[in-house]
């Protein structure tokens, strides 16, 4: 079973497992079916063998008023789920995790070797100072990559109601001997990406605002870094999750990220070119739930689910800008 199977990332997933000879049931929403109904899913799950969960709020959010969506869907919906999987005996998922779990990324100090810095301030931030400091002397750090082992920190509700995904699957797999692969999503981007909603991802609201013959409006000073992954590459991957080598009990987490981080700034051009402008601009603007610099070590992926990014950045804004 596929929950939020018609969704931006679900669909995809979906489309890959029938590909491959799966026989999926979806569960979305957009029919809707809710993940927080455990009679529709007593209904839907005999028989099943494995879930693949995509269901949730996604996006940094507008404001604190989204809190208790992000908690019901995300983690009460998860932990309905996770329940009725028991009821059922069904002991494998696949989560679809996130990046935003860490927080700001993996820094090191010239002086003090790797730190972890704080929230970025507002004071900071309205004087262009976007780059976090080294939380001992204050100077600035250099970005580093980050593996899964990297104690969580995160920063925003939707980030913190991953993580709750996270934690309540784990305790599910402790009790009734199931296994997880989390597959902690960098910036996916690709066809059916959300358009024209506060929750989308950067990418769509910068191909939304091309389309209606406005620049882009870049946050900060451009520089920011991410890992920019097709999303069918991410579809590639809960198709290889579904035989992860997980043991009895466990939850295992996997960066699934291109490999290749980009600046969002480059993005926003490669973007404004493919279609031929007008040209991003750089407002200075930011978002204090946003991190600075977030750069994925997907070494663990590739050797244990034989899994490795194909669709290079080039090619997928080609595509991506005029899906």
């Amino acid at each position: 079973m596929v929950t939020g199977s018609a969704g931006f990332v679900g669909s995809h997933v979906t489309e890959a497992l029938e590909a491959a000879g799966h026989d999926v049931i979806g569960l979305d929403l957009r029919s809707g079916q809710d993940v927080r109904d455990p009679a529709l899913l007593d209904a839907l799950l005999p028989g099943v063998d494995a879930v693949v969960h995509q269901a949730a709020k996604v996006g940094l959010g507008v404001d604190v008023s989204d809190l208790p969506d992000y908690v019901s869907v995300n983690a009460y919906g998860t932990a309905v789920l996770l329940a009725a999987m028991a009821r059922h005996g069904i002991g494998r998922l696949v989560l679809a995790s996130s990046m935003v779990i860490y927080g700001e990324g993996r820094y090191t100090c010239p002086a003090h070797g790797e730190v972890r810095p704080g929230p970025r301030t507002v004071a900071d931030l309205d004087r262009g100072r976007f780059d976090p400091p080294c939380p001992v002397c204050g100077e600035a750090l250099a970005c580093a990559v980050i593996g899964e082992d990297a104690p969580p920190d995160p920063r925003n509700a939707y980030a913190t109601s991953k993580l709750a995904q996270e934690h309540l699957a784990a305790n599910w797999a402790r009790e009734t001997g199931g296994r997880v692969a989390a597959l902690r999503y960098h910036n996916v981007y690709g066809p059916r990406m959300p358009r024209d909603t506060p929750y989308a991802g950067v990418a769509a609201i910068f191909r939304s605002e091309l389309e209606a013959g406005r620049p882009p409006k870049v946050f900060e000073d451009g520089r920011q870094l991410r890992d920019f992954v097709h999303v069918r590459d991410v579809a590639r991957a809960n198709l290889a999750a579904l035989a992860a080598p997980v043991p009895a009990g466990a939850l295992r987490a996997w960066n699934i990220a291109s490999g290749t981080p980009r600046t969002v700034g480059e993005l926003a051009s490669a973007l404004a070119a493919e279609r031929g402008g007008p040209e991003p601009v750089v407002t200075g603007a930011y978002r204090l739930g946003d991190v600075r610099h977030i750069v994925a070590a997907p070494d663990r992926a590739e050797a244990e689910l034989g899994f490795r990014a194909e669709i290079d950045f080039g090619t997928g804004v080609k595509e991506f800008a005029w899906s």
